[in-house]
């Protein structure tokens, strides 16, 4: 099976095709608050499923980071918005640092192709 590898870099690249699944590096966004963030990080989630011939409605599972869990509900608000209401992926939301203190959500997206 080949490899098809998105906007490649020195360190990863943004999403990598193997077989009919696509995986997504971490997307974290611009922004201030954790509703902007999360908005921003998702416009790249649909860029890079796009990029993979996917789409949100084809996300397998979908793991969150928040640098603050006391933020989930503004999360979910932007989520919930966002998400195909009728595919909802397997998700699991956990309290974590990220990379930077300025980062306040990360998504980590599994879909098919």
């Amino acid at each position: 099976m080949s490899i098809k590898r998105i906007e490649p870099g020195k360190r990863m690249s943004g999403a990598v095709v193997h077989g009919n699944t696509v995986y997504l590096a971490g997307q974290v966004g611009e922004g201030s608050t954790v509703t902007e963030q999360s908005k921003s990080a998702l416009a790249e989630v649909d860029r890079l499923l796009a990029a993979a011939g996917s789409d949100k409605s084809k996300i397998l599972q979908t793991i969150i980071y928040l640098s603050d869990m006391s933020t989930f509900g503004e999360m979910n608000a932007v989520w919930e918005a966002w998400i195909d209401p009728a595919n909802p992926p397997a998700r699991a939301t956990s309290g974590a640092p990220l990379a930077t203190p300025d980062y306040l959500v990360e998504f980590i997206v599994t879909a098919a192709v």
